[in-house]
Parts: structure tokens; sequence; C-alpha cells
């Protein structure tokens, strides 16, 4: 074990299977503690990529949203999600709902908007009993261990995104967008560089390309960004997977995502950008009262399956749009 003095002051223990780990002692009042602390706590995260800070002792979602506040300024307001959320006042929401028996893969939060979050940052007021971590992984590094020429033709040519809103499965047309008016929706895909197409039954699918290598805004850094492996057909429970394609058709998937190009990803390929995730992650279960703030740009994360009941706030700030978000000579258009 070894502890890092940088300039800040905040004595942090690093351990490599873990993300770095700040001990306080609880404040009075954790607002204010945040926005005095706030450049020390940045500089934490600019250095290491994610800071756990253990003792803050929060509990209610309105403190939370405070502290995040004094952090990070104004939060954003998600679009495109894919599940849905409970929100819990402006910018500030519940975790993603997801079955708590599938693990969430690594991924970067809205990897496939034009305007990504910068800075997650996330708050446990209930540990769950048992799992339920949010796992980790170094995004340079996950590029430098992957295969070159299956990175490289990620770099070339992109990641496509696919989705099909229905009524069962993910989130809604209300949901993903802010709002179900069929003028509004089309408005934002246009504005978001998204293709889209009204099916007969009413339903929407969009396509939008973007890129799974980026360089990070702030270091120049290389970096694995996206959401390929996550949000494809084969990340599902395989009979899940079964069920929706029976249901909805090949095309028909909620999300799935593909080659730059519209060739499909092999289960192969998903199975080996997990695994390489996993060879490269770092986890410390949760603690109630935990805060967690995470370069969404340098830092995957994941959600792994649980038991018990959990409670983790989110919220996402500091949008970024990255030069090089969409890999087409266009420079927007999939």
């Amino acid at each position: 074990m070894s502890f890092s003095s940088p300039a800040s002051l905040l004595e942090v223990e690093l351990r490599p299977d873990r993300p770095p780990i700040l001990h306080v002692e609880t404040p009075l009042d954790a607002p204010a503690w945040a926005g005095e602390y706030r450049e020390a706590l940045r500089a934490q995260v600019t250095e290491h990529g994610v800071l756990l800070v253990r003792g803050l002792q929060l509990r209610e979602p309105d403190q939370v949203g405070s502290v995040f506040a004094r952090l990070a300024g104004e939060l954003m307001t998600e679009r495109e999600s894919f599940a849905p959320r409970q929100s819990h006042g402006p910018g500030l929401y519940s975790s993603t709902a997801w079955p708590v028996n599938q693990p969430m893969c690594m991924h970067h939060e809205l990897s496939y908007a034009l305007d990504v979050p910068g800075l997650m940052l996330f708050a446990c007021l209930t540990a769950p009993a048992e799992g339920g971590a949010t796992a980790l992984a170094d995004a340079e590094q996950v590029l430098q261990a992957l295969p070159a020429a299956l990175t490289e033709r990620f770099e070339r040519e992109g990641w496509l995104l696919t989705r099909s809103y229905n009524d069962e499965i993910g989130a809604s047309l209300a949901e993903s967008f802010g709002t179900d008016d069929r003028e509004a929706v089309e408005d934002y895909c246009r504005g978001h560089a998204i293709d889209f197409t009204w099916r007969s039954d009413g339903s929407l699918h969009t396509r939008q390309r973007r890129a799974a290598v980026v360089r990070h805004p702030d270091t120049g850094r290389r970096c694995w960004f996206n959401q390929i492996a996550f949000l494809n057909e084969w990340t599902l429970a395989p009979e899940v997977r079964e069920y929706l394609v029976d249901e909805y058709g090949e095309d028909g998937l909620p999300f799935n995502t593909r080659f730059g190009d519209g060739t499909p990803i092999g289960e192969d390929v998903v199975q080996l950008i997990n695994a390489t995730y996993e060879e490269h992650t770092r986890r410390e279960p949760w603690q109630a009262g935990d805060l967690m703030l995470v370069d969404n740009i340098r830092t995957a994360h994941s959600r792994e399956a649980y038991t018990g009941e959990r409670q983790v706030l989110v919220a996402m700030a500091e949008p970024r749009r990255l030069p090089d978000c969409c890999p087409t000579p266009e420079g927007s258009r999939p």
C-alpha cells in the first residue's frame, strides 16, 4: 500500500486493484466541505482518472445534489438514455434501471452522444448486501491491451449504434429524448447526427456512427471510448437475447452495435473486449455515504450484479464535444 501527497495535500490510498480512496472525517456540512476542497479533489481526478471519497456519510438526495453542484457546477440533463432512470432533481438521477442479477458491462457514459459528460459523479446512499460495485478501467490501458488490428479498424471506421424504440424494452421516446412529439424528436436527431426512420407501426429506428477511439481533450492521450460491447446483442443474457430476437427480429433489438461500415460484430469480438476490460478492472465495494468522481473519457465504469437493496445516485457534468467524435469525412453524418 502506498500514499500519494500531491500539492493538493490530500493523502489518497493507492492500491493496484482498487480505485484511489480518500478517507475523510465526516464534516458537519458536506456541501460546504465539497466547496472548500473542490480544487484538491478535482486535481486527484485529473491525476488518477477517478477518486472515491469515504467518510462523507451522504444520506439524502438533496444533500447529494448540493455536493455535486459544489464540485461540478451545473449538472447535465440526460438525453439519449438507453434505459429509464428516476429523477431526484435537476440533473440528479438514480442508477439506470437494469436487472440486478445481470452486470452492466464496462462503458463510457453517453459515448454515443455528440455532447458527452466529461465528469461522472456517484453517491451511494444504500450499499447492497453483496456485489453491486461500480468497477473501473483505464481507457488508455485498455486501448493498448486490445489487438492492434481490431482497434485500428474501429479507429478507421468508428462504430455504429442502432436503436429501436418500443413500449416494452429500454427507454421510451419521452425518456430518451425528453419528449414524444415526433417533430421535436426529428429535430433532435437532425441536430445530433442521428439517422432516423419511422416504421409502419409508428415506432422509431435510429442509426448513429461514433468514434471508438478519441483523444482526451485535456491530455491528448488516446482512449478506447465507446459502448461497443455493452450495447451489443452478444452481451445480453442468452435467454434475453433469444426472447428479443424472437419478439422483434434481428433488426428490431432495442439497441445493438456494429462496425462502422455496418458489418455485424461477432460474439468473439465482444467477448475479447469484455475480457480485456476485466483484466484491467479495479473495484471497491460501495459503503453507504461514499462519493465517487470519474473522468468519463479516461475511465470506463460498470455496475456489477448484486443482492439486497442498492441506491446509488448519479449525475453528469462538464459536457465535452470531442472533435473526433464522428469518424467520417463529413465530420458528423453517419
